[in-house]
């Protein structure tokens, strides 16, 4: 009886008139091309057009001599790095200076850290030098279970010795401005540093008061131990390059901006008292 019932419902539903055909819907689209309207590039007036190609072609053409010169730069040394490296550093530096190598032929296999002390001159004048204060263990302190390290922390000190080793030779003689502007560098960030210090400590642990006349830094190279599977005998003792003596001026402070216009003033109110004296003994000498 449920079969029979089945049945004569789908007669009923078959029996239903067909919905009319939409008579637009297959109808040729007679609209004329010039009215169509157009999206994009050719929306625009052929000047538009031109002067937007224009600007495309010379981004183009920019991007792709950005990515060679960096891949030159980055690159081992080849015919077109040696023939033309002049132009290649014109190029990267200093916007886009990178210190890595493609392919990295020498893996970092030592340890360098970066240590500092002062020459202060204490309140009866006499010179005293702190001991060496390990610049390098106070960044990896703070890093060590720091899940977001600050970008000084770990790249800072490091930079900077790779500035300074690259822009000197091996007697410390300056390569141009380059040189100068790595000491100015370093001078700084020790000064930074220091003055970060609570208390600077002497030779004997005890802190030393007065004021910084002199800074030197020295760079600690330590070869990276051979893991206890290898048979490979390393030398881990330390190696030192001491960096010389340089002398703090009121830029290299962390205030040096207004320190320097203060000893500007300072020293013009000196002229002016010399010149002052040296009127008043022509005055007496008349």
């Amino acid at each position: 009886m449920d079969a029979d019932g089945e049945r004569d419902a789908a007669d009923v539903h078959d029996d239903r008139p067909a919905a009319p055909a939409d008579p637009l819907a297959d109808a040729p689209d007679t609209t004329p091309a010039a009215d169509r309207t157009t999206t994009g590039i050719m929306a625009l007036s052929v000047p538009y057009q031109v002067v937007l190609a224009v600007a495309l072609a010379v981004a183009g053409v920019f991007a792709c001599v950005h990515l060679a010169m960096v891949f030159l730069h980055v690159a081992p040394s080849n015919t077109l790095t040696k023939r033309h490296g002049q132009a290649v550093d014109d190029w990267v530096y200093p916007e886009f200076e990178q210190n890595w190598k493609l392919f990295a032929p020498n893996p970092l296999q030592q340890n360098i850290s970066v240590e500092v002390r002062a020459e202060l001159a204490a309140a009866d004048n006499a010179l005293r030098t702190t001991d060496w204060i390990d610049l390098t263990a106070q960044d990896a302190e703070a890093i060590r279970h720091n899940p977001m390290p600050s970008h000084t922390q770990q790249n800072e000190l490091r930079r900077a010795v790779d500035f300074y080793l690259h822009a000197h030779s091996d007697d410390d003689r300056p390569h141009g401005s380059r040189g100068r502007l790595s000491e100015e560098y370093m001078r700084r960030i020790a000064m930074l540093r220091l003055d970060a210090l609570p208390a600077l400590a002497g030779p004997d642990g005890r802190p030393v008061a007065g004021d910084v006349r002199r800074v030197q830094l020295r760079v600690v190279t330590r070869a990276v131990e051979a893991p206890r599977w290898s048979t490979e005998k390393t030398d881990t003792a330390p190696s030192y390059r001491d960096l010389p003596w340089w002398p703090v001026t009121a830029a290299d402070l962390p205030a040096g901006a207004d320190l320097l216009a203060g000893a500007g003033r300072s020293r013009t109110e000196a002229g002016r008292s010399r010149t002052e004296a040296g009127r008043s003994r022509t005055e007496e000498g008349r």
